[in-house]
């Protein structure tokens, strides 16, 4: 019962003290106090706002990210410079995969660099993305070789544009290092030799049976002055007495100039 007695003299003297002039301005005061404080923290806000806003049509002129735009661009371009010019073009000497390497990483990464500034829902993100699924149908398809070093370019893009604070300098450093590496190691160390094809029609039609693969592989070594290494009998046409014939040779070893036909024709 005696901590009733207490609670009851305490709300007595709080009733006492409220009902009290002096308390009463004592209080009012402190409101002032508080709602005077609120509105210089509220212009302070808004003149920071107002600094940090300023430049052409409510865009900033320059911001602080800037810096880490131009550092993070000038290595995505140093690593795409080593991994095209200096690994790929050297071994294929093809001027329009260099062009093209180039400036899809230069698009990819500034995209990936531009979205990351803005807070876009997955859906959006991946739609932008998507866009470029349709260059793949409006294209001839490419060999698997330089599929791959496309899909490098885009990679290390991505990577590059992508990294946070989360990823340190070191990290991306090695994440670089590691696939120019590879690269570069599959390229120039391991010797791995690029078989390239061609599709021929071929009208000497009684050479294709397996008898006479040997005598059908001197003619067209002796025809196409290609060192084969191995080849393929497709569609054979009985009705105009021609066969297709898909031959595979290593570029490296050839003296001419022959373009490598891929996939594309089948």
């Amino acid at each position: 019962m005696n901590w009733l007695i207490e609670i009851y003299n305490i709300g007595i003297e709080m009733f006492d003290f409220l009902m009290d002039g002096d308390a009463n301005e004592t209080i009012k005061g402190l409101a002032k106090t508080i709602e005077d404080s609120a509105d210089g923290i509220k212009d302070v806000i808004k003149q920071s706002k107002e600094t940090s806003s300023g430049g052409f049509l409510g865009v900033p002129l320059f911001e602080n990210d800037f810096w880490k735009l131009a550092f993070k661009f000038g290595m995505n371009l140093s690593v795409i410079l080593i991994i095209v010019r200096a690994i790929y073009y050297p071994i294929a000497k093809r001027k329009d995969y260099l062009f093209t390497y180039i400036m899809i990483s230069l698009v990819i990464f500034m995209i990936c660099f531009t979205l990351k500034k803005f807070e876009m829902g997955m859906g959006m993100a991946l739609g932008l993305f998507a866009i470029f699924g349709i260059i793949r149908y409006r294209t001839d398809p490419i060999p698997i070789k330089e599929m791959t070093y496309l899909f490098i370019v885009i990679g290390v893009s991505v990577i590059n544009a992508l990294s946070n604070k989360k990823m340190s300098y070191a990290e991306l450093a090695f994440t670089n290092a590691a696939i120019i590496g590879v690269t570069y190691g599959l390229e120039k160390i391991w010797l791995l030799k690029h078989e390239s094809r061609k599709v021929i029609t071929f009208e000497k039609i009684d050479l294709i049976t397996p008898e006479k693969h040997n005598e059908l592989l001197a003619d067209l070594e002796n025809r196409t002055g290609l060192t084969i290494t191995r080849f393929e009998i497709g569609k054979i046409n009985f009705l105009n007495d021609t066969a297709q014939v898909f031959i595979y040779y290593n570029e490296d070893e050839q003296k001419g100039n022959y373009r490598d036909e891929g996939i594309s024709n089948t």
